[in-house]
């Protein structure tokens, strides 16, 4: 088992297709939760330059209800970033059963969804900014994920 992604109702086609990528070149699960802000087909991400898409390992989830309930009987935990957590991604000890989750880039996830999160984290930054880009942030924990759970291991 390794550690997976995954985007709450994304608005932007370009950050999830930057987190497909992603995906596809760390060899790990992408979970992506419907509806989304955009048309969604793997023929429009292609025409996008998505040329990964037929190499992402890519899970849709017709909701947060269908995507909870499936992670609860795999025994995933989910670790939601957002800015709203006191507890630092550094900080924070990672899993391999672990699904990393971002939030929408208009309005990140709503509370229910936080309450069912089993660990928030948050990324340092300066008090005068607001947030980072989902792309970026999902790639900055992942990163620190991956290196807990020795995942680079498995890549060349």
């Amino acid at each position: 088992m390794t550690i997976s992604l995954a985007l709450y109702q994304p608005d932007i086609p370009q950050n999830a297709g930057t987190l497909m990528r992603l995906g596809a070149c760390l060899n790990i699960e992408v979970h992506l939760i419907h509806p989304t802000g955009f048309l969604f087909s793997q023929k429009a991400f292609r025409r996008a330059g998505m040329d990964y898409l037929d190499r992402v390992d890519l899970k849709e989830h017709n909701s947060f209800e269908a995507f909870n309930a499936w992670r609860q009987v795999q025994e995933k935990r989910l670790v939601l970033l957002t800015t709203k957590s006191s507890e630092r991604h550094a900080d924070a000890k990672f899993t391999s059963d672990d699904i990393l989750m971002v939030g929408r880039e208009s309005a990140g996830v709503p509370d229910q969804v936080a309450d069912a999160s089993d660990l928030n984290v948050r990324i340092p930054m300066r008090q005068d900014t607001r947030s980072l880009n989902v792309a970026i942030a999902g790639a900055i924990v992942l990163s620190e994920a991956a290196r807990q759970t020795n995942l680079w291991a498995d890549l060349v």
